[in-house]
This record gives C-alpha cells, sequence and structure tokens, in this order.
C-alpha cells in the first residue's frame, strides 16, 4: 500500500471538518446566531425547514389542517429511507412524534429540534434506520405570533418568546379531549394519520428550586397498564436516565410540588386525557413530556432537551420492535376484561426511593408581606433520599360494555369520534334495543370558568335495564376497537374527562317543564290517595328530613318527580350500553 502524503491527509481532514461546518454556516438557528440567548420566531422556524427540506432527501416538510391563528400546522419528518407515506412507514417501522411549542413562552424544543433535524440531516449525529422521526415545529401557532418579553415571570430566558394561550386563549394542553380549538382538531388528524409508537412532548417547568435541569413526565404507567406500562417504567425510564448520565446529564421525574420542599416528597403527576401525554395514551402510544427547569440557562435546557430527544430516538431505535409488539398486544389487552378502570389514587403501599439532587430551602419572613415565605439557598446544594410516591391503584371502575348507542343529533360529539378514527354503525330503520340506561344522580360544577367550559366532577349515575325505540340515523359504538379507551373515556359520564363532564351534555340538566303548585296540589293528593307505597315513602322522607318536611314546595317537586308528569328527558344520560 502506497503511502499517502501528509499534505493530502490534512487536505482531506480539513474537508471532512468544512463539510461540518459548512452544514451548520448553511442552516444555523437564530438561538446560534444570537449567541444562545434568543428562540427563533415562527417565520424563521418554518423558513428553515422549508429550506432543509430542499437541501436534504430525508427531510419532508406539509402543512395540514388549520389552526385558530388562520395559519396551517406543519409537519416535518426525518426519514433515513427518503420515504414519508406514514402508512407504509407505520407497517414496519418504529413511528415518533415530537410536539412543541404547545406553550410557545416554553420554547425549548423549537430550537432544540430544528437543531435535532439539520444534525439528522447532515449526519452529524447517529441516524436512524428504522425509526421515523416527525415533528409538529411549532402547535400553538397563534401564541408564537403573540411575542413578548415579559409573560413568563418565573423563566430565565430566551430575550422573547410565544404567549401560553393560542388565539383564542385556549391552553392547548387542556384540549385534547373536549378539542375546542382549530389546533387540536388538526393534532387529532395528524396523530392518527403517524400513529406514533413514541410521542414527546417538550415544556418547561414552573415549580420547586433545585440542581436539575432536565426533569420527565412520562405517562402514569399504572393508567397505560399491562406489559406496556411496565415497559415505561422498569425499561425505557431507566435507560433514559442512565444514557444521559453517561453524558453528564442528570434528570429527575416531574417535581409534582407547590410551595413545599421536594425533599419531603412528592407524588407522580397524573396525566388525564386532556392532557397531551394522557390523550396518547388512549391510543397505547409510549407518551413523555419533556419539562426543562425554569431557572437554569436557556442555551443549558435548550442543549439539554436536545440530548434527551436524541437518546430517546437511539432507545426508540434499539427496542422499536417491543414496542410496536407491546402496543399491538394492548390492543386486545382489554378483549377478556370485564371492567375499566376509571378513576385513581396513590398506592401508599408501594414508593420509589432516590437521591434528590436539590437546593437547601429555608422558611423566613418576607420583606414584602411579613409573612412566612419559602426560599431556596442555591449556594447550598443538598442531596437527600426522597419518596417518590409513583404507583397508583384504580379507585373506581366500570362495567365494559359491548357498545354504545348515541343519538344523530348528537352532532358535536360525532364530530369528535370522527377526529379519532371511532368506527361505528348507523342505524338504517327505527329498532327497539334493549339497553343499561343511565341516569344523572349527582355532580358537582366548577364555579370558575376553565379552559371555556364550567366542568362537572365528582359525578354519579344510577343505571336501569330498558328496552328503548332508538331511531334510523342513530348510531352504534363497538368498544372492540383501537379506540376503545378514548370510547369508555370519554362516554362513561363519570370519568374525569368525560364529554359529560366537559358540559357536552348540559341541556339534559335543565327541567323543560314544570307545575303550578296550587294546580298540582289536587294530583299530589289523588297520587299519595292511590298509592301506599309512595304514601310511605313520602311520609319517611318528611320524618328523615327536616328540611323536606317544612318546605311545600320541595314536598310538591318530589311528587311530582315522582309521577308520569315528569319529564323522562329530565338528568337522561343520552348515551346508553348493549351489555356484552
Amino acid at each position: 500500500m502506497k503511502n499517502i502524503p501528509l499534505f493530502f491527509l490534512a487536505l482531506l481532514f480539513f474537508s471532512c471538518e468544512s463539510k461540518v461546518e459548512d452544514t451548520k454556516t448553511d442552516f444555523p438557528t437564530p438561538f446560534e446566531t444570537s449567541n444562545k440567548t434568543e428562540t427563533a420566531t415562527y417565520e424563521q422556524v418554518i423558513d428553515f425547514y422549508l429550506k432543509l427540506s430542499k437541501e436534504f432527501s430525508t427531510i419532508n416538510i406539509q402543512t395540514i389542517g388549520t389552526t385558530d391563528s388562520g395559519k396551517p400546522l406543519h409537519v416535518v419528518t426525518y426519514s433515513s429511507k427518503g420515504d414519508f407515506d406514514f402508512k407504509k412507514l407505520g407497517e414496519s417501522n418504529t413511528m415518533m412524534l415530537i410536539n412543541n411549542g404547545i406553550h410557545p413562552g416554553e420554547s425549548d424544543g423549537i430550537d432544540a429540534t430544528m437543531l435535532l433535524f439539520r444534525d439528522l440531516a447532515s449526519s452529524e449525529i447517529e441516524t436512524p434506520k428504522e425509526t421515523i422521526i416527525a415533528t409538529i415545529p411549532i402547535y400553538n401557532v397563534g401564541g408564537a405570533l403573540n411575542r413578548n418579553s415579559t409573560s413568563r415571570a418565573n423563566q430565565n430566558g430566551p430575550l422573547e418568546y410565544g404567549f401560553r394561550g393560542n388565539a383564542k386563549n385556549y391552553d392547548l394542553n387542556r384540549d385534547f379531549i373536549k378539542t375546542d380549538t382549530k389546533n387540536a382538531a388538526t393534532f387529532a388528524e395528524i396523530f392518527h394519520l403517524i400513529n406514533p409508537d413514541v410521542f414527546i412532548d417538550n415544556h418547561v417547568s414552573n415549580g420547586a428550586d433545585y440542581q436539575y435541569t432536565l426533569t420527565h413526565l412520562f405517562t402514569q404507567h399504572n393508567k397505560l397498564g399491562g406489559k406496556l406500562g411496565e415497559y415505561i417504567h422498569d425499561s425505557l425510564m431507566p435507560q433514559l436516565q442512565d444514557s444521559l448520565a453517561k453524558s453528564n446529564w442528570d434528570i429527575t421525574p416531574y417535581v409534582n410540588v407547590f410551595n413545599t420542599p421536594p425533599e419531603k416528597g412528592f407524588q407522580q403527576f397524573i396525566d388525564h386525557p386532556r392532557y397531551s401525554t394522557g390523550y396518547t395514551t388512549l391510543f397505547n402510544t409510549v407518551g413523555m413530556m419533556v419539562e426543562t427547569h425554569m431557572l437554569k440557562p436557556y442555551d443549558k435546557r435548550v442543549m439539554g432537551t436536545y440530548e434527551l430527544m436524541q437518546k430517546m430516538i437511539t432507545i426508540t431505535e434499539k427496542d422499536g420492535g417491543k414496542i410496536r409488539n407491546l402496543r399491538d398486544a394492548a390492543l386486545s389487552s382489554f378483549d377478556e376484561e370485564e371492567y375499566y378502570p376509571m378513576a385513581w389514587t396513590i398506592d401508599t403501599t408501594k414508593v420509589s426511593n432516590y437521591i434528590f439532587k436539590g437546593f437547601k430551602a429555608d422558611t423566613i419572613i418576607s420583606a414584602v408581606t411579613g409573612l412566612k415565605r419559602l426560599k431556596y439557598n442555591q449556594d447550598m446544594p443538598i442531596e437527600t433520599e426522597v419518596a417518590y410516591q409513583d404507583y397508583y391503584t384504580p379507585s373506581d371502575s366500570v362495567k365494559i360494555p359491548e357498545a354504545y348507542i348515541l343519538g344523530r343529533q348528537w352532532q358535536n360529539v360525532i364530530e369528535k369520534l370522527d377526529l379519532n378514527k371511532i368506527t361505528y354503525t348507523t342505524l338504517q330503520k327505527d329498532s327497539t334495543i334493549a339497553v343499561e340506561s343511565y341516569k344523572i344522580n349527582d355532580y358537582k360544577t366548577y364555579i370558575s370558568p376553565y379552559e371555556g367550559h364550567y366542568p362537572h366532577y365528582n359525578t354519579t349515575i344510577n343505571t336501569t335495564n330498558s328496552t328503548i325505540e332508538f331511531h334510523a340515523g342513530d348510531i352504534i359504538i363497538p368498544t372492540n376497537q383501537p379506540g376503545f379507551r378514548y370510547l369508555l373515556e370519554t362516554l362513561e359520564p363519570a370519568a374525569v374527562d368525560s364529554f359529560f363532564n366537559w358540559n357536552f351534555f348540559d341541556t339534559i340538566l335543565q327541567q323543560k317543564e314544570g307545575f303550578s303548585p296550587y294546580v298540582f296540589e289536587d294530583t299530589a293528593l289523588k297520587m299519595l290517595e292511590n298509592d301506599s307505597i309512595l304514601k310511605a315513602k313520602f311520609e319517611d322522607k318528611k320524618m328523615l328530613d327536616s328540611d323536606f318536611k317544612e318546605n311545600w314546595y320541595k314536598q310538591l317537586d318530589w311528587l311530582f318527580k315522582q309521577s308520569d308528569l315528569y319529564e323522562k328527558a329530565h338528568l337522561q344520560y343520552p348515551v346508553y350500553r348493549i351489555k356484552k
């Protein structure tokens, strides 16, 4: 073999180095050109990905749907194969979806993902062969366009950023079930198009002070359930922590405390279906939120998010086949189950202990209020064992039906079923069907508005078996389908994020017909004279309830509701169940 002159070796080395530098020179991000102090504007983000897609065959950008801002959502995809047919790719590849800018003031993921896609396209980092990576560059477009430098009162940079609310001032990370926004409707379209095996949502945390830049919030493993939940808790989470530690990045579970030192211990945040990872869990997607710490320097937060996503890609590439198999198994896991868990509570018999890296916290007298306040001392780092309560157990459950029946008039609900690819059949003629029927027994309603609603909670129901005539155009929704969890979580009224609790059926709560007391008095008397059982119940109620005994209207109203004159629609839940 001939010796290669040193001149040519040097030239070869210089050329390789120039190629790496050229990529960064040709495709710099505002984060880099601002000395890592600024985040890209919406226009800069889209322009950046358009340029990448023109230069690299492995990058594709497309618009899908619209948002409340009037602008579309974009999906950018990295595929080493240069193939961007999601349906075809999903048959043999692991699909990952990264969501950024749901809260545009939390912009770390926006900048980190720009760096990630550029470095994947130019092969500056290890590229996956069997994992397809898609990203929504900025989900909350309206919020991103509403830039300011003041709304993140607790956050250390960047210089300017977007606003939390979208164009209609909705918090999009509370909208995945109720889908009040065009953003959420388009997200559902994107989500079901890609059908991600792994989902990452990038955020910045508000809360306690501690040493970590990175925190993770995986979907609650017991709620996800089965082997898939075990994989998150026992394999994926430890792999991520260990791989980051090897790169000198510490990470902790999301520090779920408010104005309390975390070394006292804390519970895992449970992600209900209104949240992004709670929603993706309904379709057995492995979900996690990245929560960087608000007080850490912006450059460190961005690079930590970059590093975490890179590690997740590596793990997903290695475990992709296992994740896909576990998801497939989860789809049929409830076929043999009789009950579905509807509510969860902390399992006090289990706890995860680990060494937490925090700062010494003191309670001192506030110079502002003169009262006690919490103060962290960043000059006094501490390491202490904390009890992390990350095990939950079901506190309520419901028997799984064969199917649900919903009247054709509830189009606002049917539209959401359609968005989420729920399959159903339509009655072609009027039909009499034996069903389980719910009456709303009790519920509480929040007195303050929450994301455009006054949601209900603590909902209870009474169940009866009935034979009811349904009409042509009504729909029968089988539970044996990929959207099984979605159906149970939205159509069972007692579920925390049910359509009932989000006010979609509030018209049934208002009585439409009443009575005039002076007219009904005679009818009530006849009812008591002709029905000894009713009279006994009436007298017992007066004996046991002093308020009832002293209130003539309550007595007449109670009797009215025992009569055939009382409308059947009042408190009648309009979703019916067909038993298995």
